[in-house]
């Protein structure tokens, strides 16, 4: 479906006659999905949406300055205040559509007079041909219900205060709840069973005799309280329900505000004295061992190249004495060879010559050993062990002397967050303050819940009684009424409610599975932050929406920002109008509300041009502004462009080709 021209004739604010080309079309082979109407607040943007649902729905539109008014007062009241009273207020749509697979135009006509004597319009249809097919007149609402069902109609059409509504709620306004009952087919199955129970009721009445009539009647006028009794008491819990949530909400942000302002650390002031000074204790535990180090060999840390030239010198003494004591052996042997050698027959000229190479071994021998310098450490073996033992010894130390500071380094810090963990704790005064409110607020959820506990067993009560009068009635009819049609039909009835119920349980979990995930697919995209959501459901009774982070904790709704709630409301609205299978025009009046301009961006780049393949946007310069603007057009997703001008002193606007800027 397309919607093609919007012809205005002296509606609202639009005197005379005004024509807007709707038309997404730039020529026979492109088109561009958004239509940009610009105009200020009060200017005729909601006027034209009016219009649209004026021209498909008549009397059973739902136009947002109709309220309580008649169909007749309100016709009045959309006829331009400038004009002559017998001139014609006419509105007509022209759209398109696939028939057969053959697109065919209708142009829906509307016209009417102040005051009007029967007090309707004149409803005419104009097709190809330029006739009025007066049958097509005569069927208008159930044709255009199956091109356009109004239950579902506020998917399409909607404006910035109906976003701002569901985003503000935690439960959807009444008019999106419909939307989707009429989406889910729930409506047609709960129609159906209203009628099952007239039916049968009227079944009873025919066979029953005069007493069983009359015993039938007080079951039926019973029962009839009961249930007014249980739809009362079942809003009365909703009420409940929602009291609770808000107090509840405001039990979080008044807790949130006892931790922030110190409430918390101001309760544990006495603990975290307690362990500061028992950190303090461990410190000075730590600096009298460190004291203790001091007192004993720790201090020849500051000489460690004079203790190690000691080892050094003491180990190189040591070494030249034992090789000295060795030489001195040696020698003596040599001496005791050549005396023996010269008590045995060996000539003096040999002797010699075995004394000149015993000479020459020692002094090679020794040769790398002899001293350069004189000893002057003349340290013995027993000192060298002292000075070797007290080297470890000190590396230990040393090693103890890092860990203590270590600990003493981390015992500080733990000092130092304490205390200012102590700093920022409430003083006492405002600790009071902040305990009492957040008790009171406490107090206030205890007493919310316990009378919607209360209220909510009463329902549960009332659901028992009906229960038991419904069974009344039944055996009261299976025990007292033998009329064999009538018996079928009350027999058959029950087993058709109880399919009934079976069909609608399994329909609403088929199409909400779907709809979770197209709001949860939308809602991503247009917040282009994945970590954000990571599943959304939707509550079968209240279709109330619950999100999901990756590890599966519940996200509050009060938690996301006034923009991301903005975005969730148009996700979810975008994934009920995919969902719906519907391939219809989307209007927006107001679309950008409070968003901000990160939220902005992403609803201009990534919704407008693929919320449908026609988007009729009515916009004032502050919504989408110039930036804005400029984006869809180099986006290419703009078709035409339009200025509502609205002149203050004759207060009529006049429609005029492009935006703002």
């Amino acid at each position: 479906m397309i919607f093609l021209e919007l012809v205005l004739q002296n509606f609202g604010p639009y005197s005379g006659k005004q024509v807007i080309n709707l038309n997404p079309k730039i020529d026979e082979e492109n088109s561009h999905p958004i239509i940009l109407l610009g105009g200020m607040n009060g200017g005729g943007k909601t006027t034209l949406m009016d219009a649209i649902r004026l021209a498909l729905y008549g009397a059973r539109a739902q136009c947002s300055t109709r309220g309580n008014l008649s169909y007749s007062d309100f016709l009045n009241q959309c006829v331009n205040n400038k004009i002559d009273p017998v001139v014609d207020t006419r509105i007509e749509l022209l759209f398109e559509h696939i028939e057969n697979d053959k697109p065919i135009k209708y142009r829906v006509v509307r016209s009417w007079t102040k005051n009007p004597k029967d007090g309707k319009d004149t409803l005419g249809i104009l097709g190809d041909s330029d006739t009025w097919p007066d049958a097509l007149v005569n069927m208008w609402d159930e044709y255009i219900e199956n091109l356009l069902p109004l239950g579902i109609s506020n998917l399409f059409l909607f404006d910035g205060e109906q976003v701002k509504e569901l985003a503000e709620q935690e439960t959807p306004p009444p008019v999106v709840v419909d939307a989707i009952r009429g989406l889910l087919g729930l409506e047609l199955a709960d129609r159906l069973a209203v009628d099952l129970d007239i039916l049968v009721n009227r079944k009873l009445k025919e066979v029953g005799n005069s007493k069983d009539l009359a015993n039938l009647e007080e079951i039926e006028t019973r029962l009839t309280q009961q249930q007014e009794d249980y739809q009362t008491t079942e809003e009365k819990v909703e009420i409940l329900k929602n009291q609770v949530e808000e107090l509840e909400q405001k039990q979080q942000e008044a807790f949130d505000k006892f931790i922030s302002e110190g409430g918390k650390i101001a309760a544990e002031r006495n603990q975290l004295e307690l362990q500061q000074d028992i950190k303090t204790a461990e410190i000075e535990q730590v600096r009298q061992s460190m004291c203790e180090l001091a007192a004993d060999v720790l201090p020849l840390a500051l000489i460690p190249n004079l203790l190690n030239q000691a080892q050094t010198q003491g180990e190189k003494e040591f070494r030249h004495q034992q090789v000295q004591i060795s030489k001195d052996l040696l020698l003596e042997r040599d001496q005791r060879l050549l005396t023996w050698l010269n008590q045995v027959e060996i000539s003096p000229i040999e002797i010699e010559k075995i004394q000149s190479f015993l000479i020459q071994d020692v002094d090679s021998l020794y040769a790398k050993t002899i001293q350069t310098e004189a000893p002057w450490l003349l340290a013995d073996d027993e000192t060298l062990s002292q000075l070797d033992n007290l080297i470890y010894h000190l590396q230990n130390s040393k090693l103890s002397a890092k860990e203590k500071l270590a600990i003493l380094k981390n015992k500080e810090e733990e000092i130092h967050t304490l205390e200012r963990q102590v700093q920022t704790a409430a003083a006492p005064e405002d600790y009071t303050k902040l305990r009492q409110a957040l008790e009171a607020a406490q107090n206030q959820v205890v007493e919310a819940k316990a009378n919607y506990e209360t209220i909510r067993r009463r329902l549960a009560e009332l659901e028992t009684i009906i229960a038991k009068s419904k069974r009344e009635l039944s055996d009261y009819t299976v025990e007292n009424i033998k009329h064999k049609n009538s018996e079928h039909i009350i027999t058959s009835a029950a087993k058709v409610q109880n399919t009934l119920k079976i069909f609608r349980e399994k329909l609403t979990l088929r199409k909400l599975n779907k709809l979770e995930e197209e709001v949860k697919n939308c809602f991503l995209y247009l917040l282009h932050k994945s970590d954000l959501v990571h599943r959304i459901t939707i509550d079968t009774k209240t279709f109330s929406l619950l999100l999901y982070d990756l590890s599966g904790k519940p996200v509050p709704k009060h938690r996301l920002s006034a923009g991301e709630k903005q975005l969730l409301a148009i996700a979810f609205l975008w994934g009920l109008a995919k969902v719906s299978g519907h391939r219809l025009p989307v209007a927006i009046d107001t679309p950008l509300g409070r968003l901000d301009s990160s939220h902005r961006s992403n609803l201009v780049e990534r919704y407008f041009p693929s919320a449908s393949h026609q988007v009729i946007l009515l916009s004032t310069d502050t919504e989408i502004g110039k930036k804005e603007v400029e984006t869809l057009r180099e986006n290419e997703a703009i078709a035409r462009e339009y200025l509502l001008k609205y002149d203050s002193t004759t207060r009529q606007t006049t429609i005029q080709q492009g935006y703002f800027w």
